[in-house]
């Protein structure tokens, strides 16, 4: 089993940062409407729960980071 390494400190009521072994992200957002996840390694996620069974999740990752250009 591997060792595994992961952080989060609560800054503000609905403000979180996470760090783990190789990264770190920014969550904004309450329990309640969209959380918004910003990642060191360019990565923006907007998620919301939705009533039901359903949830909603939409991923933009930064082209700056991507590749080699």
């Amino acid at each position: 089993m591997a060792v595994t390494f992961r952080k989060s400190i609560r800054i503000l009521p609905g403000v979180r940062l996470n760090r783990n072994r190789r990264s770190w992200s920014l969550s904004l957002g309450r329990g309640k409407g969209p959380r918004y996840t910003f990642g060191s390694r360019g990565r923006r996620t907007m998620s919301m729960n939705l009533p039901g069974p359903f949830g909603y999740r939409r991923t933009a990752t930064s082209r700056s980071r991507r590749g080699g250009r």
